[in-house]
């Protein structure tokens, strides 16, 4: 599968001439003519690197990538701004409202290829940490509930054991097939729980409702 660029540039000319590259070096790309534009295309394009204008009509870069950066869906994407501004002060501005590389045009087309290169790379990174740091809480969480189910099982099967000894006794024998199942299902949710509390590589199960599962 290709990786995404997004190209936020207001100048036809740069847009083309940047969109021609990028697809030429098989990446999957898509175009904005400005901010406000780029929001809209985001909705249904997910890149790995933006490459924005910083002057641009409607949104700018720099305001585009403030917005961008608070969004968690688009907190780790890869964004570099295009500007003429070479000065430090420019630079730390756009550094504190989150950009990630600056290119100062003109920008050298060998030089543009390296730094998104570079930028997937940070963000495969940055993408595979979070999946870790996520399972990690996945893991926890499921051992959490394990330990905290575990206790009041261990009660139930005990009490189970004391009635069926009682039953027994009184020679309720009627009640034999279900006190069977009852504890079927207490072995079902003893099973369940040891699978909790030992969970290794947990895995997401998406459901038709566009809920979610963790599966054992």
């Amino acid at each position: 599968m290709k990786d995404k660029i997004l190209i936020v540039e207001d100048e036809k000319e740069t847009r083309f001439i940047l969109e021609k590259l990028l697809s030429r070096n098989n990446y999957d790309v898509a175009t904005a003519v400005d901010g406000q534009n780029a929001i809209e295309v985001l909705k249904d394009f997910a890149p790995k690197v933006i490459l924005a204008d910083w002057t641009m009509p409607v949104l700018d870069g720099l305001a585009l990538c403030n917005i961008l950066k608070g969004d968690d869906k688009f907190k780790l994407t890869y964004f570099i701004i295009l500007t003429a501004r070479a000065s430090l002060k420019d630079r730390i501005m756009g550094l504190d409202v989150g950009a990630d590389d600056f290119l100062v045009k003109p920008v050298e087309n060998q030089e543009l290829l390296a730094r998104i290169r570079s930028g997937i790379r940070i963000y495969n990174l940055q993408n595979e940490v979070r999946n870790i740091e996520h399972s990690k809480a996945l893991i926890e969480m499921a051992c959490t509930i394990g330990h905290n189910i575990n206790n009041p099982l261990s009660s139930l099967v005990l009490s189970m054991k004391n009635i069926e000894q009682e039953l027994t006794k009184l020679g309720k024998n009627n009640l034999v097939e279900d006190l069977s199942n009852v504890n079927q299902s207490v072995e079902r949710i003893k099973k369940f729980v040891n699978e909790l509390t030992h969970l290794q590589n947990p895995e997401m199960i998406n459901y038709s409702d566009e809920s979610k599962m963790i599966k054992t």
